[in-house]
């Protein structure tokens, strides 16, 4: 017969509180005892004042399934496909979850426990610590995919925790299965920010040696519940503060709550604030700090217990905002301030967020979000679309001249110094001061402003931003220039030639000072960047008819080079052909079609006054209009079909003397299209040119191309 004991307050919830009442060693043999009657006579364990009513449901359902105790945990694995997709999925749960856990890694090895993060669907996802000790899976390397639901091991503290919406913590004769007898089992549920359960998060013990009682196994049981349950909430806290700033002001109220409600938390949300490289205060309702995160602390240059009880107005210039902010729940979004840290001034963005009690009239306190400009900047131009794409071998061409360009622009690129990019239009100026950027300080912003396309009565404003008020129609806080966004980046300005010329006075100054101040403003920022210039005009000649500032120039052209136009690169026209082919043809899903003798002829004869960006479109033009797989002269742009002198920029035009070319030229061209399209494959080539691989070889070596 089943020991019946006394019966506890409750039976329907996992929580500590419950457990801590009947959690002895009278309650662990009853337990046994009851599981006992249950297998070898059939007793609904329903009927006993200890089991709890879900374990109970639990062990009924598995054996009215006909599933023994003895027959369980069965090896299922996803396979490696889908084992692929489930872990793309869960990617930031995972990287989240492995970051909190890392620092218990140890603890865990030698201490004989087990983590897991286990899916919605019983799918492993990550595990920690000593498993080759748990008997069913001690010769596993890895336990990643493998499938732990009802129907491979019994019922289990994650598949229930996941059904209850609560954390659950199974003592070993409450499992199903005869081989976690000896072990206790504590999980608590992940949830997204929909309140849908994601996963789970288990914590295994070891296999104890003599479970009917260790004098420390209520304690030791309650506080690793407590401790899966603290370390949940900081998961679901950092995937917040991952996913949006919105989302960061209810982690924050989470992360207090749980610092109230579990002693043990408290440390998972300094681990968890950690994470963050912005500076994150709470105030209460008069504006006292109550709490920091390790970034504000060495933003105010103060310890945590320093900083306590310090109020926040005391940091701060402009006290007019916080007060709304908490007085009437006003929110701040990135508004420009400056703090007061010690005797130094320091400008830094505010978000403000007022928290509330249940009722929304009355404000508590507010979370105060600190950033840096220069982070946001940065964002900022990368939203703004200025972004650096390419790099050095991004531009296409074997000929000597552009070889010779490329070279020199990589050694530039290594420099601080300003660059001035030369070239007729269409040349690929942008690509190069890309491609400089990128090779010397690709983490920092790449802030492009073509000084042509900008009004004259805004290009001041775009390149030093104003302060707020400065103008009618400027916004309210101010915004952030040109210059100030490529702080420690590069600042590309192209058409540089078309900048007004008492602008240029202005950013000189800027050059020379490493120092901008806004429209309208009365302070000075620093700033740290590199110029890359560009034109298409004479600006020599423009100095000498004051059409540009002498001192501007010499300061932007300490780097100078020159960008050879298309018509001196003849022999990188089919290879530029085939390129643009290639790469509208896979953008679009088109097949690429070949060009035709007269149609190459014709490429090969045109001048070229547009240059690259002409070819590019013009091969465009040609895939669009052709309906066959082969580009003929009446597919080209008409401007092609008319006499090339007009739209030439070069005195000396092609003659009819000159449309003859050499066979070499056709046989260099033909080979280097072919390498293109056969991906350099010397066989493949071959094969297409009807040509023995020595041959092919040597007409390389021949006409020097490379590889």
């Amino acid at each position: 017969m089943c020991i019946v004991c006394q019966k506890p307050d409750t039976n329907d919830s996992f929580s500590s509180n419950n457990r801590d009442k009947f959690f002895s060693k009278e309650s662990w043999k009853n337990i046994q005892q009851c599981r006992m009657n249950f297998f070898e006579y059939a007793e609904d364990p329903r009927n006993s004042q200890y089991i709890d009513k879900e374990v109970a449901r639990s062990w009924i359902n598995l054996r009215d399934r006909g599933i023994s105790p003895n027959a369980l945990v069965t090896k299922e694995w996803l396979n490696a496909k889908a084992l692929e997709k489930t872990i793309e999925k869960n990617s930031l749960l995972i990287e989240v979850t492995n970051s909190i856990i890392k620092n218990f890694k140890y603890v865990m090895f030698y201490s004989g426990y087990i983590i897991y993060l286990i899916d919605k669907n019983g799918i492993i996802l990550l595990q920690e610590g000593d498993w080759e000790s748990l008997a069913p899976f001690s010769e596993q390397k890895s336990l990643t995919g493998l499938i732990v639901n009802d129907n491979s091991m019994g019922n289990s503290s994650h598949m229930l925790c996941m059904y209850l919406k609560e954390p659950v913590q199974l003592l070993g004769p409450e499992h199903y299965s005869a081989a976690f007898q000896n072990n206790i089992a504590s999980a608590t549920p992940l949830f997204d920010e929909h309140g849908e359960v994601i996963a789970s998060l288990v914590l295994l013990s070891k296999a104890l040696v003599n479970p009917t009682w260790e004098d420390s196994l209520p304690r030791l049981s309650l506080h690793t519940l407590g401790l899966i349950t603290a370390m949940g909430v900081a998961i679901e806290t950092q995937i917040k503060l991952e996913k949006s700033n919105d989302n960061l002001i209810i982690a924050n109220s989470n992360l207090k709550q749980v610092n109230e409600s579990l002693e043990t938390s408290y440390n998972m949300l300094e681990a968890t604030l950690a994470f963050t490289d912005e500076g994150l205060i709470t105030v209460d309702r008069f504006g006292d700090i109550t709490h920091m995160n390790q970034k504000a602390s060495r933003i105010l240059r103060l310890t945590h217990s320093e900083a306590i009880s310090r109020n926040i107005s005391d940091f701060l210039t402009d006290k007019s905002f916080i007060t709304k902010a908490l007085n009437c729940g006003e929110p701040v979004s990135y508004r420009e301030t400056i703090f007061k840290i010690g005797k130094s001034e320091e400008t830094y963005l505010l978000t403000i967020r007022s928290t509330h009690s249940q009722d929304p009239k009355i404000i508590r306190g507010a979370v105060i979000r600190i950033v840096h400009p220069d982070k946001i900047n940065a964002l900022a131009s990368l939203r703004a679309g200025s972004q650096a794409k390419f790099g050095f071998n991004d531009i296409i061409g074997d000929c000597n001249e552009i070889k010779k360009v490329k070279g020199i622009a990589q050694r530039f690129s290594l420099s601080s110094e300003n660059i001035l990019l030369i070239g007729e239009s269409g040349t690929g100026k942008e690509l190069f001061a890309q491609a400089i950027h990128n090779n010397y300080c690709p983490q920092g912003p790449f802030v492009a402003i073509n000084c042509a396309s900008m009004p004259r009565s805004l290009i001041e404003s775009e390149l030093f931003g104003y302060e707020g008020g400065s103008f009618t129609g400027a916004d309210s806080q101010g915004r952030p220039g040109k210059i100030e966004l490529a702080n420690g980046g590069t600042l590309f300005l192209d058409e540089i030639g078309d900048m007004p010329y008492e602008v240029q006075a202005v950013l000189l100054r800027v050059l020379e000072d490493k120092q901008v101040m806004r429209v309208g403003g009365k302070r000075y920022q620093e700033v740290d960047f590199r110029v890359v210039a560009a034109t298409n005009r004479n600006l020599l000649k423009m100095v000498k008819e004051n059409q540009f500032r002498e001192d501007l120039y010499y300061r932007l052209s300490v780097l100078r080079i020159s960008i050879p136009p298309l018509r001196q690169r003849e022999h990188d026209v089919l290879l530029l052909c085939q390129y643009f082919i290639h790469t509208y043809c896979d953008k679009t899903g088109r097949s690429k079609p070949q060009m035709s003798p007269a149609a190459v002829k014709k490429i090969l004869e045109y001048n070229w006054p547009g240059n690259v960006r002409q070819l590019e479109n013009a091969i465009i033009y040609a895939i669009n209009i052709t309906q066959s797989d082969v580009i003929n002269v009446e597919h080209l742009p008409y401007e092609m079909l008319e006499d090339d002198r007009e739209f030439s920029n070069d005195k000396n035009n092609i003659t009819e003397t000159e449309e003859i070319l050499p066979l070499r030229v056709w046989e260099e061209a033909a080979i280097k299209s072919t390498l293109l399209k056969s991906n350099n494959s010397i066989a493949h080539a071959a094969s297409i040119l009807q040509i023995s691989k020595s041959t092919l070889y040597r007409k390389i070596k021949e006409y020097n191309i490379a590889l």
